[in-house]
């Protein structure tokens, strides 16, 4: 049995410990904050055995040497964004496969918001861990990447079974709801999300994990390839579309 633990780190961050009730391990999924990983394991009783990195950036593997130091664990991380992190024992790329106990979990490319961008997926718990690659109702800004490389990754993301709980890293929701509502302003299954999403946030509740069907409808990035998306944003083309959404959510 797979349990997740989620935590706030940082100042919009999510920490997740993903444990294995079988075997005893614990992954970190990304080390934002060292301390309040460690702190959160504690107190939870679990032993830190593993770190999978999805990218480089510090708010996802500033903890590594810390938590590895202490702990003896080892770290897994993406072979393209390799250079930039500390503490690595097994480089990664899309199509290997990284286990907890005897559970697998299927590391796929999601390049674009950095190059090497990765993310988990665990099909027998139909939970994927992806990073900053997409967020409920957006996706991250394309730092390093082309347009045709982070479409190539949102539809790897689409591909994976409705049901899929997908674990974002950043608690950014209310905003991608507002530019999801200016993008796609007809759709009534996003109007009504965004306003559960409100309603969550007032209550100062966590909007991830999300399902992946949901966004399926509702994320305007996912929807690049939709007839309607197209025609409002880039003419028939899911690539230029993509691309047109992503300058409009960076200039929104």
């Amino acid at each position: 049995m797979i349990e997740v633990h989620q935590f706030p780190c940082l100042s919009d961050n999510y920490g997740y410990l993903l444990h294995d009730t079988d075997s005893e391990e614990t992954v970190c999924i990304d080390t934002p904050d060292a301390d309040t990983y460690m702190r959160e394991a504690a107190n939870k009783g679990w032993q830190i055995t593993q770190i999978w990195n999805t990218h480089w950036h510090p708010d996802h593997a500033g903890g590594n040497e810390a938590i590895k130091a202490a702990t003896g664990c080892t770290v897994t991380a993406p072979e393209v964004d390799a250079p930039k992190i500390a503490g690595i024992d097994r480089k990664v790329k899309g199509g290997d496969v990284v286990m907890i106990g005897n559970v697998d979990a299927h590391v796929i490319d999601v390049g674009g918001h950095t190059m090497g961008h990765i993310a988990f997926y665990l099909p027998d718990a139909e939970m994927a861990f992806v990073g900053d690659s997409v967020f409920a109702l957006g996706c991250g800004r394309m730092f390093e990447g082309t347009a045709d490389q982070f479409w190539a990754s949102l539809k790897r993301i689409k591909a994976l079974p409705g049901p899929t709980m997908l674990y974002c890293a950043h608690e950014y929701t209310a905003a991608n709801a507002e530019f999801a509502l200016h993008a796609d302003p007809d759709n009534t299954t996003l109007a009504q999300y965004a306003n559960d999403i409100a309603k969550r946030r007032a209550a100062h509740q966590p909007t991830v994990p999300t399902k992946l069907e949901l966004e399926l409808a509702t994320n305007p990035f996912l929807r690049a390839d939709d007839p309607a998306m197209q025609a409002r944003w880039g003419g028939g083309d899911a690539i230029a579309t993509f691309a047109a959404l992503r300058s409009a959510k960076d200039n929104f």
